[in-house]
């Protein structure tokens, strides 16, 4: 069988890091979590499955992540990236299992349930994603927001599902999009001002996203993505759950980072302050910490 590490990133992920990682166990060698503080009891629960716990401090998800495959950096095989509300569905851990490939990294369907119910239409689920690498051939891209493994070689994909079933409360899922939205805006303003160094984007959807998305009219984009997606793309005949994440994902999300965004750019216009410290003093995001060394495979 093929050497499997997964990593998983946590805090305060008792509802379900059990789950995560007996989703894995059938072809994992090794389960890294990378804990940044918790509170609960997911630290036990995590040695109690199994998993081998390192502790470190969050910065951002790609500081995480690439500091973990810092710690395996000399292991064989292949890395698999799991967020602790995710499981691998057994049609993918069977594949797994049978043997994998002669690629460098594997792209595997992620779908989402929202508040207990599976997203079906809308156009952007189940959406491919790269999760499954060769150890030392991928890196995660150098972004605060919608970062993705990159890799230097050829890709494949697998059949099946990741499915991402967070149990956390509303409450705690706009809270969390109220910080991605200001992650969200220091990437655009990146984009223009050079802030930061990092991995060159890829990808046709990280394309449409900053040349056709990006170029319509402030909040009014929020509207047409979500016309796109409810009415063209036929979200309004997901359940009420799916809808209500439609709503607020498709729109209100998308109207929020708009909003933080036009907030940052007057602040900047009104005061004469610099970008990066707009950036501090609107969203109370300090960028000045040492950015990520991407690894020479993902330059």
């Amino acid at each position: 069988m093929t050497d499997i590490t997964v990593i998983i990133l946590t805090r305060d992920e008792a509802r379900h890091i059990t789950r995560a990682i007996a989703s894995v166990r059938g072809f994992a060698q090794r389960v890294l979590v990378v804990d940044s503080g918790s509170t609960d009891d997911t630290v036990t629960l995590a040695h109690g499955a199994g998993a081998e716990v390192l502790q470190h401090p969050w910065t951002t998800h790609a500081a995480q992540f690439n500091w973990a495959l810092d710690q395996i950096a000399d292991d064989p095989g292949w890395v698999l990236r799991l967020d602790a509300d995710e499981y691998v569905t057994a049609d993918v851990a069977a594949q797994i299992t049978a043997g994998l490939p002669d690629v460098t990294g594997l792209y595997v369907n992620r779908r989402i349930h929202f508040m207990g119910q599976p997203v079906r239409h809308g156009g952007v689920f189940p959406v491919p994603i790269l999760r499954l690498f060769r150890n030392g051939s991928g890196r995660c891209e150098d972004r605060w927001m919608d970062e993705h493994i990159v890799v230097d070689g050829p890709t494949a994909r697998l059949k099946g599902e990741i499915v991402d079933d967070n149990h956390k409360p509303l409450d705690w899922w706009i809270a969390k999009h109220n910080g991605y939205a200001s992650r969200e805006v220091v990437d655009i303003l990146n984009r223009e001002y050079g802030l930061i160094a990092g991995t060159r984007q890829r990808g046709a959807k990280r394309w449409i996203k900053d040349h056709l998305y990006g170029r319509l009219p402030g909040g009014a984009r929020a509207g047409v993505y979500f016309a796109y997606r409810y009415f063209l793309r036929l979200g309004m005949l997901d359940g009420p759950q799916a809808r209500a994440f439609h709503v607020l994902q498709g729109f209100w999300y998308r109207y929020l980072v708009d909003a933080k965004l036009g907030e940052v750019r007057r602040h900047m216009a009104d005061t004469g302050a610099a970008p990066r410290d707009a950036i501090r003093e609107v969203l109370g995001i300090d960028i000045a910490p040492t950015p990520v060394i991407p690894a020479k495979a993902a330059a």
